[in-house]
């Protein structure tokens, strides 16, 4: 049979047809009625996506990245009254079949062989385009467009949840059965390859082994074997959301100092989650955040490394700072990463209205339960092989 998708005829068997997603549906035109608002504030007639994150938050977790090649495959070009995707004829398929199933996107396409701008300038000619680029004069509003990333809607919080305990399981799972003598690299593949098991695609890892996260606060991994321990941190991406977190592995006990300053970093991210509270300031979470650090001894500790970032379609949407003015909002996610010395903490949380809610939970691990305000919060501990 042929069927009519979206401006696109291809052929099919009735098995074949993709389900309608009706919450995404219903979640994109959301999205065009936001952008059909933003542009008649601001008079222009269009909006021009070309960037991989925008691509993914407009279509509420389509992929244009051809998983990691640094060329898009696709764009997007919205108007108030129309969705149109802008693609080379290889790729019309995949994305019309996988990405946008059933989605309301119109069509407009070239041969591979000729270039994508061709086609992007000639719907840009004659009309006021905003970009997320200033492709060739348009008006860039790629700033404006982070803001619209991070206030999570409740299919993006439910995805943020799945994504969630999906790195957690990686790192834990990978740091339970580590044996001494494997080098950083080979503890990387093995993290990435527990995520991409679970369709998430590795962003960023790291593995800080032998306490070398007191000297490199953002080391990545190298081809030393790790004898003592270490921490295992990693980004995680899936529908394009991003998520963050950190585990610690020792092999036998730690010492006493490396002890303390993993409790005195546990200490750290709870105040970090606690103090996560709506409404508030970047720069009144982190007054706080600088006084625990003073509390316990490390008055200058927090300007070594960033704490903590918005996350959202990108693996940091906004970092964290001393003076921001900038607002937490609901639904909006926090990668929380203090670091104490050589002892890393990390975890992603949910801002809402009842306070914080924990994306990177514990699976089967040790933890630290710290009091803030008289509020219970249990952090990761230091898992120790061999006991």
């Amino acid at each position: 049979m042929t069927v009519i998708a979206d401006g696109f005829a291809g052929q099919y068997s009735s098995g074949e047809l993709p389900a309608a997603d009706h919450v995404r549906y219903e979640a994109i035109e959301q999205r065009q009625q936001q952008i059909a608002d933003f542009l008649a504030q601001r008079r222009m007639d269009a909006l021009l996506l070309q960037h991989p994150a925008n691509f993914a938050w407009f279509t509420c977790g389509g992929d244009s990245s051809r998983r990691g090649l640094g060329e898009p495959a696709a764009a997007l070009f919205i108007t108030p009254e129309a969705r149109v995707l802008v693609c080379g004829n290889t790729e019309t398929d995949q994305l019309f079949d996988i990405e946008l199933p059933g989605l309301g996107f119109q069509l407009k396409e070239r041969p591979w062989y000729e270039p994508k701008s061709v086609l992007i300038s000639d719907l840009c000619r004659g009309r006021r385009v905003a970009s997320d680029s200033g492709f060739e004069g348009t008006l860039d509003v790629s700033s404006e467009l982070a803001t619209f990333r991070v206030q999570l809607s409740d299919i993006e919080c439910d995805r943020m949840r799945t994504l969630g305990k999906a790195v957690a399981h990686a790192l834990e799972a990978t740091a339970r059965g580590l044996e001494p003598g494997r080098t950083e690299a080979e503890i990387a593949g093995e993290i990435s390859h527990r995520l991409l098991k679970h369709q998430t695609q590795p962003v960023r890892i790291q593995v800080i082994g032998d306490r070398r996260g007191a000297r490199y606060r953002h080391w990545s991994y190298s081809q030393q074997a790790v004898c003592r321990g270490a921490v295992l941190s990693a980004i995680g991406s899936r529908w394009g959301l991003s998520v963050s977190a950190s585990r610690t592995v020792w092999f036998g006990r730690p010492d006493a100092d490396l002890l303390q300053a993993h409790q005195h970093a546990a200490m750290v991210e709870a105040t970090c989650m606690y103090f996560s509270q709506m409404g508030w300031q970047h720069a009144e979470t982190f007054e706080r955040i600088r006084r625990i650090y003073e509390k316990f001894g490390h008055p200058d500790e927090w300007r070594l490394a960033d704490q903590g970032c918005i996350l959202g379609y990108r693996g940091c949407e906004f970092p964290v700072l001393p003076h921001s003015r900038q607002m937490l909002l609901p639904q909006t996610a926090v990668d929380w990463h203090p670091s104490v010395g050589p002892a890393h903490a990390g975890d992603t949380i949910l801002v809402t209205s009842e306070g914080f809610e924990l994306l990177t939970p514990c699976e089967y691990w040790p933890t630290i339960e710290v009091a803030v305000k008289d509020s219970p919060i249990s952090c990761p501990g230091i898992y120790c092989r061999g006991q």
